[in-house]
């Protein structure tokens, strides 16, 4: 077994040594006989903001449930701080899920309770505060979201980015120290892709909160993302920071970026 995350050898960039918070290592998963990740290796620094591309089908959604133990890796370890997840016992799961939030592309949203009644909900169900505290841990996280007035609003009042950022407020009311992003601009437009964009960036520089996006929306990865890693073939084939993705000359990243937003929409598994 690999020593556990956390360590100073997590340094990746230059000048950078923070702290490992999210590591994957020789990560195989299939399904019905199909692999889809094939040895990825991945290393997340505390408080960046950490993005995946790739084609459809890559294992970029499957890889953010694998952080959260949704899914079994087949092969490989995935460490979440000092925890290892793979094969977890259930105690395990619930403590490592504590802290890292997950915003689900659909934002499954209840569709018979308020916008407020949504944030509140898992508070209410696991955090024991006080009814005066959740109200006031909703109100605050709704205003981040620039979501405050529409508290008495039910989910299918609001638009599609609304209901995004209504799930990111749900999110962020349990304080999680790590929030993983599964398309979060999928089917909005472009303003409403770029104020997600910018939220991200306000979430993570204002709350200190690390970041995991899987985009195919290559303006949102660009705007969101400190560093970028592309998924092909399974594992990952090249990670820079942010304006050195953009300049690379791997001509798998080059083709694929190449091939412009049309050419990358889509879903992963």
């Amino acid at each position: 077994m690999s020593a556990p995350v956390g360590g100073g050898d997590a340094t990746t960039g230059a000048g950078d040594a923070r702290e490992t918070v999210i590591r994957l290592a020789d990560v195989h998963k299939g399904f019905a006989g199909k692999r889809v990740l094939q040895g990825l290796d991945l290393t997340v620094r505390r408080g960046e903001s950490f993005v995946m591309i790739g084609a459809s089908g890559s294992g970029k959604s499957v890889t953010l449930k694998l952080v959260v133990g949704l899914l079994q890796p087949d092969r490989g370890e995935v460490w979440v701080g000092q925890e290892r997840v793979d094969g977890a016992p259930s105690r395990t799961l619930r403590q490592v899920r504590g802290r890292v939030g997950f915003l689900f592309q659909s934002s499954a949203l209840i569709n018979w309770l308020t916008v407020a009644e949504n944030v509140a909900l898992p508070l209410a169900e696991h955090s024991g505060l006080p009814r005066q505290e959740i109200e006031r841990r909703v109100d605050e996280h709704l205003e981040v979201v620039h979501m405050l007035g529409s508290k008495q609003q039910m989910p299918s009042e609001l638009s599609g980015g609304q209901k995004r950022r209504v799930a990111l407020a749900r999110v962020l009311a349990a304080r999680p120290s790590v929030i993983l992003y599964d398309e979060p601009t999928a089917g909005l437009d472009p303003v409403m892709t770029a104020r997600i964009a910018e939220l991200i960036r306000t979430v993570q520089r204002d709350l200190g909160v690390t970041s995991i996006l899987v985009t195919h929306d290559l303006s949102c990865a660009f705007e969101a993302g400190d560093r970028i890693a592309m998924i092909d073939g399974g594992r990952v084939v090249h990670e820079d920071e942010t304006e050195g993705f953009r300049r690379t000359e791997n001509p798998v990243v080059r083709n694929f970026l190449s091939g412009g937003r049309a050419a990358v929409r889509g879903s992963t598994p």
